[in-house]
């Protein structure tokens, strides 16, 4: 069976309760998996809230949503960003260069993960995933 590897969108909405993706991870166990590229997004958005001093009275709560995000990573397996991945990375860069932006980086990452083990990914950022030939995608939120 084909891995679904969630995308940082679609971690960030399991993890703020979106009941239908929810719905379809449990569906798909053991095969929904995600990506260092993601671990990374989130572990840098905690980081920079933690770390903003206009955040300093909400702590508890921010480090509290950062424990559940370490405990759901603990649930799935992440995929490396692998030589194989890179390999594909490299290519994307050269052939898509209009997307080597800043903001589409980690899903030109993604994506090259994804196509280095024809896994699908699971995404509601239908508007970027798809300028990529070859890379499968879903969105599990609808």
């Amino acid at each position: 069976m084909t891995l679904s590897i969630l995308d940082t969108d679609s971690a960030s909405l399991f993890l703020a309760g979106n009941q239908t993706l929810i719905d379809r991870v449990i569906c798909r166990v053991p095969h929904v998996v995600t990506t260092i590229i993601t671990v990374q997004e989130l572990f840098n958005g905690w980081a920079g809230r933690i770390n903003d001093p206009k955040e300093a009275k909400n702590l508890v709560r921010i480090y509290g949503k950062l424990s559940q995000t370490t405990e759901f990573l603990k649930t799935m397996d992440i995929l490396p960003f692998s030589e194989s991945a890179n390999d594909y990375y490299q290519s994307l860069l050269s052939e898509y260069h209009f997307l080597a932006k800043k903001r589409l980086e980690k899903d030109l990452r993604i994506a090259s993960i994804a196509l280095s083990i024809e896994g699908t990914v699971i995404t509601c950022n239908y508007r970027d995933f798809s300028q990529i030939l070859g890379v499968k995608i879903e969105d599990w939120t609808m």
